[in-house]
């Protein structure tokens, strides 16, 4: 890929939000000032990340969160997407490093936007027993009372569609489960603790709220019917499923009903109203009907008892995931989203892009990114109302299954120094927004 693109990148709005991502679990590291989480217990077990590591030490962005809010403050974002560690929160004086992170932030002229919940659950806590969306809204109380000050705002839950698919239907993720459709409540229980979030935030005075929900475009594998089928069953279960009861009060297709408790008036909350909602785009996906043995996309195992299959979309450059470089989709989406929901979408933050790809000198990465932007803003021309961009990710990390084998960080980090080096794609980022304004 190359990383003349020609002309400059179009401007966009004045006061669009600016920003990059972390997560707690993938970064912070000080494993032993907090309580175990789901993922510690993963982690543990033989087998269970491809390169054995573990997040105990991450970036230890725990003790070095100083020298990273500088390289925020380099970097000229005016946003940082973090996650607050439930598991540290709920040990005794967690809460005081996000006291210090978000001082630092504030200091350095950078909005803090954390995240409640990305992944990290407390271990003996369970997404299978409702009891946890309200121990969460607990959780989201006791921070919002404590940061409040200081952050107005604030996003519920990260892919809650992947913490159901990898960590309860297929076992990739902790906590390891393999129930395919009867991890449907873990679905339902996440739902539902974002609509009590969002009720607990509103109490704690918040105005400005979002979930972020992965999603992509669903590409059948050929205009066979049953090719189409299968595509329509999947773009249900990873877009629609997750989207639907937060924008519409409703699930497609019947799904409620395989749903436990009262789910009427668990959609009431559930789709509490948000000020924006949140997409992570990374690629779409292309699915057939099932082939009768077990499909691959991006390293991951799709059983052949699902009732799809996931295809490869050739002819397209692959980050050093596997997944394709598909920037139109993300056009396509956000246009769909527009079209299928209407005025009950509210305005959309592109919360998650980003790549994998190795070295100093990314100029793959560049070449993303800028490709990225530019299909962001045709969705802007063509009258979808964005109003903000996360780059995944600040630095290198803690990549979950996968261990440090993948680096989407515009940082790079020597995971055996824990150095700090900018690649080329964060002064191209940098650049970027100087141009912005």
């Amino acid at each position: 890929m190359a990383t003349d693109t020609g002309d400059p990148l179009p401007r966009f709005p004045a006061g669009f939000l600016w920003g990059v991502s972390t997560s707690a679990h993938q970064i912070e590291g000080a494993a032993e000032l907090r309580g175990p989480s789901v993922w510690d217990v993963f982690t543990a077990e033989p087998g269970r990340v491809k390169d054995g590591s573990t997040a105990a030490v991450a970036c230890d962005h725990y003790h070095r969160y100083p020298e990273d809010v500088a390289l925020l403050a380099g970097l000229g974002v005016n946003a940082y997407r973090f996650s607050v560690s439930w598991p540290r929160v709920a040990s005794p004086g967690g809460l005081d490093f996000y006291d210090r992170l978000v001082d630092e932030l504030c200091a350095a002229g950078v909005r803090p936007v954390p995240t409640l919940f990305h992944w990290d659950l407390p271990a003996g806590l369970d997404w299978l027993e409702r009891d946890t969306a309200a121990r969460f809204a607990d959780h989201v109380t006791v921070v919002a009372d404590r940061l409040g000050d200081r952050v107005t705002k604030w996003i519920t839950l990260n892919e809650p569609a992947e913490h159901t698919l990898l960590g309860h239907a297929l076992g990739a993720h902790a906590p390891g489960r393999r129930l395919l459709f009867d991890a449907l409540p873990v679905a339902h229980h996440q739902l539902l603790a974002h609509g009590l979030a969002v009720r607990a935030l509103r109490a704690a005075g918040a105005r400005d709220i979002g979930i972020a929900n992965s999603h992509g475009p669903t590409w059948p594998a050929s205009a066979d019917p049953d090719d189409v089928a299968a595509a329509g069953f999947y773009d249900t279960l990873l877009n629609r499923l997750f989207a639907e009861p937060v924008l519409l009060g409703a699930y497609p297709d019947g799904l409620g009903e395989l749903m436990p408790g009262d789910v009427a008036a668990d959609l009431r909350v559930i789709a509490e109203p948000l000020d924006w909602y949140g997409v992570n785009y990374y690629a779409p996906t292309r699915v057939g009907a099932p082939l009768g043995t077990r499909s691959e996309f991006g390293g991951l195992a799709i059983p052949a008892e699902l009732p799809f299959s996931v295809r490869e979309i050739g002819g397209r450059a692959l980050t050093d995931f596997g997944w394709p470089v598909v920037p139109e989709g993300l056009t396509e989406l956000l246009c769909g989203f527009r079209d299928r929901y209407g005025d009950r979408l509210p305005p959309i933050v592109i919360t998650e892009n980003g790549c994998s790809y190795e070295g100093l000198d990314d100029q793959e990465r560049i070449a993303y990114l800028d490709a990225h932007l530019r299909a962001l803003h045709a969705a802007l021309e063509a009258g979808v109302d964005v109003r903000g961009y996360f780059v995944w990710s600040l630095l290198d990390n803690f990549e979950w299954a996968e261990g440090y084998a993948r680096r989407f960080g515009l940082v790079h980090v020597d995971h055996d120094t824990l150095e700090r080096t900018p690649k080329a794609s964060y002064r191209w980022f940098r650049d970027v927004l100087r141009a912005q304004g």
